[in-house]
């Protein structure tokens, strides 16, 4: 029992931890900036300035979150890619490209010309960019929250796995803070004109600090192993096609898993805007400041949910966001229409605190779920293709049943109707607290001794 206690490996790998934690956690804070910055500037920016006017005050919306939804469409092609060559060649070097992509195409995008400069090339440079941006995203994710899963103990791996996550409410927070400030110190003619853009540029200065960061850290000693194992095997292979051929249930249950969290998500932080802005003729700076608040508080709640993952279990933690996430819409619509603004913080609080119940523990539950040697496909797979028709969606969708009813509670309908999908999910998941990643891996080996016949 001693021994245990202080074997050196388990002492080296507890003592760079920490450093993988903030590796990880430092590019997802950079490219989360960035992409929420797209999906905060696409309700109050891109759809005056980069589409033709109209009489109808959600048709400009819509068409901004329709190029918002582009990213959505990238980001499974990202996971696809990053996810084949993540696998095959590590998880860090794959980071470190994303990270500088996804930064070029944000700069660029404070660059563009507006609709009334250049017309339609407008929003079509708009999608390419935001294409590109999407792309990266893809990618960042699943190769993030696997170097901390990898490297993170079988006990604790919910709450160390759980920080990368913490980092998307604090990019999304570095986000709303960029434009209210800019919106606070700015006339809203000189914004909309020029500052916006600022916003969009100082990226340049925060993937520099991410990418040296992730320069300092490397690969678990899972992956080299199974790397150098696959290398030698004609039978063990890797990639999205293989995901697909071993693990489709696996697939599916993440996708399933991830289908409500991702909707709750955008609807909390992009639809509640477009619902305060728009239907309740609130101030944008006031949003963004409740908006600011909630993010802190979100980022609060993820690693005390993975703290509880690990304790309690996966599934009873899921199951919990998952059933009180179906009541979020019902609860949070008409805590919006008090014009109260601490009430109006509570609904916004609330919903990010049902997401933390699901989204805390995805990164354990995936990682889990697939062996290391296509583990960066599956979770990627898993991940991102569900964006396209849940997050991607949800701020169109939500918008367009506020537009044609004039009430909430279709929106709140259909995110009951999201919630009660991933509870099937739930149902299917195998609890895996606890399991060491290395049994997965024993498991998928002797597998494919059996369909050799070997076994």
């Amino acid at each position: 029992m001693t021994q245990s206690v202080t074997d050196p490996s388990r002492d080296n790998t507890r003592q760079g931890l920490g450093k993988v934690v903030t590796a990880a956690m430092a590019g997802t804070v950079v490219e989360w900036y960035e992409f929420f910055l797209y999906a905060t500037a696409a309700t109050i920016v891109f759809n005056v300035l980069f589409f033709p006017p109209s009489d109808d005050p959600y048709a400009p919306i819509i068409s901004a979150f329709l190029t918002y939804a582009v990213g959505f469409i990238a980001r499974p092609l990202g996971g696809i890619v990053f996810g084949h060559f993540g696998d095959k060649f590590g998880r860090k070097k794959l980071l470190q490209l994303a990270i500088i992509l996804v930064g070029v195409s944000t700069f660029l995008m404070g660059c563009l010309p507006t609709f009334d400069q250049i017309g339609y090339w407008a929003p079509a440079l708009l999608v390419i960019l935001r294409f590109f941006q999407g792309f990266a995203v893809g990618g960042e994710w699943g190769g993030g929250v696997l170097l901390v899963a990898e490297h993170a103990p079988n006990k604790e791996r919910g709450f160390w796995s759980s920080f990368p996550q913490a980092a998307v409410p604090i990019g999304n927070l570095l986000a709303t803070v960029a434009l209210l400030i800019l919106q606070w110190t700015l006339s809203d003619e000189a914004f909309l004109s020029w500052g916006w853009r600022i916003a969009f540029w100082i990226s340049v200065v925060i993937v520099a600090i991410g990418y040296y960061i992730r320069t300092r850290i490397e690969d678990a000693p899972i992956f080299q192993q199974v790397k150098d194992e696959v290398a030698g095997s004609k039978s063990q292979g890797y990639g999205v096609l293989e995901v697909l051929k071993r693990y489709p249930k696996g697939v599916l249950t993440a996708m399933g898993l991830r289908f409500a969290e991702n909707i709750l998500y955008y609807l909390v932080v992009v639809f509640s805007i477009t619902y305060l802005v728009t239907a309740m003729q609130y101030d944008v700076t006031r949003i963004l400041g409740l908006m600011a608040i909630a993010h802190i508080a979100h980022m609060i709640f993820v690693p005390l949910v993975g703290r509880f993952v690990d304790t309690v279990g996966r599934r009873p933690v899921y199951l919990a966001g998952a059933i009180t996430g179906a009541s979020w819409g019902f609860i949070a619509f008409p805590l919006f229409q008090t014009g109260n603004d601490v009430i109006i913080l509570l609904g916004i609080i609330l919903g990010l605190f049902f997401h933390a119940l699901m989204y805390a523990g995805q990164p354990a539950i995936m990682a889990e779920i697939f062996p290391t040697r296509m583990r960066y496909s599956g979770v990627s797979l898993g991940y991102q293709v569900t964006s396209i028709v849940a997050g991607s969606l949800a701020p169109i969708i939500a918008t367009a049943l506020l537009r044609q009813f004039e009430s909430h509670i279709p929106v709140a309908l259909y995110l009951l109707a999201a919630c009660v999908i991933t509870l099937i999910a739930v149902f299917a998941l195998k609890e895996t607290k606890g399991i060491s990643l290395h049994d997965v891996d024993d498991e998928d080996r002797r597998r494919v001794l059996e369909e050799k016949g070997t076994v």
